[in-house]
């Protein structure tokens, strides 16, 4: 793999770690599995592009976070005003995004920024040289994180965490546990549209069905570094969200590298995250097999 590639996978997970931490925030910390995440991401990705049209691409990542929040509060109230099951206000939010996102797009299935300033290119011109872009990513990222874990160690944050562990005993201490699913998914789906953001600037373009699978791409992301990386701690667990979001990418480049097609690509992450999922049961029955091959 040339250096080129590997700087190139670098960057794009780090940019989707950020994605990452929101599917942690919803996936692991709410215990909730949002599919959202498909239509928050093409929305941040759509604001940031239309933003950088008129010549403010950092205010395109800001209002991106914004309208990602608020893609999270359409699932949450369907989940705790209208009572649908998670699963299915995830995929009813992200089919109402799509036709959204088609409309700030002005109807256009897709939009390339041709010649239009992007915060890399803006961030270029304070810091030159070829690894500006990933100390970009790197910045935005660790920016992120901190903001994630402070949040998390604050009261509200604990209720949060509460609140997916067990919603039941939440209530019954006299907590709004609606309240703490909103902002649960309201900041899980602002990371996600910061994401799709900075990819979006990042490629230069923005397709209107590219959030296709990014929920599983986050799962991955998560799970890969849960498994390698370890759960001992909270900022343990962020990082190694982090870690499992550029580890993934590398693995993706690997197989890309090694001649695979790009249409697998869905396939492969699939694997993936199956593979990491089952971890504990294979770990089961290798234990099972190895005992019962050395006791003969």
């Amino acid at each position: 793999m040339s250096i080129l590639a590997l700087q190139g996978s670098f960057e794009l997970g780090i940019i989707y770690a950020i994605m990452a931490l929101g599917v942690f925030l919803s996936f692991r910390t709410l215990n909730m599995p949002d599919l959202t995440v498909d239509g928050s991401f093409v929305t941040g990705a759509a604001i940031s592009v239309v933003l950088c049209m008129s010549g403010h691409p950092f205010l395109g990542l800001l209002l991106a976070f914004v309208f990602g929040c608020g893609a999270g509060c359409i699932a949450a109230f369907l989940y705790t005003k209208l009572k649908i099951q998670a699963l299915l206000a995830g995929i009813l939010a992200m089919l109402a995004l799509y036709s959204i996102n088609l409309k700030i797009l002005s109807g256009r299935a897709n939009i390339a920024l041709l010649n239009k300033a992007t915060v890399f290119s803006e961030f270029e011109k304070l810091m030159s040289g070829e690894y500006s872009r990933l100390a970009l990513a790197l910045l935005v990222m660790l920016l992120c994180l901190i903001l994630l874990f402070l949040f998390l160690n604050t009261r509200l944050g604990f209720l949060v965490r509460a609140t997916g562990d067990n919603d039941q005993m939440v209530r019954a201490l006299g907590v709004n546990t609606d309240l703490t699913v909103f902002v649960g998914l309201a900041g899980a789906n602002g990371f996600v549209a910061l994401s799709g953001a900075m990819i979006a600037q990042y490629q230069s373009f923005v397709d209107v069905s590219m959030g296709v699978g990014m929920v599983v791409i986050g799962l991955a992301s998560v799970i890969i570094g849960e498994v390698v990386f370890g759960i001992r701690t909270l900022l343990r667990r962020l990082i190694a969200v982090v870690l499992g979001s550029v580890l993934y990418r590398l693995i993706i480049a690997f197989a890309l590298e090694l001649g695979m097609p790009a249409t697998d690509l869905k396939l492969v992450s699939a694997i993936i995250v199956a593979l990491a999922m089952s971890t504990p049961v294979l770990k089961k029955q290798f234990a099972v097999m190895k005992r019962k091959f050395f006791s003969h």
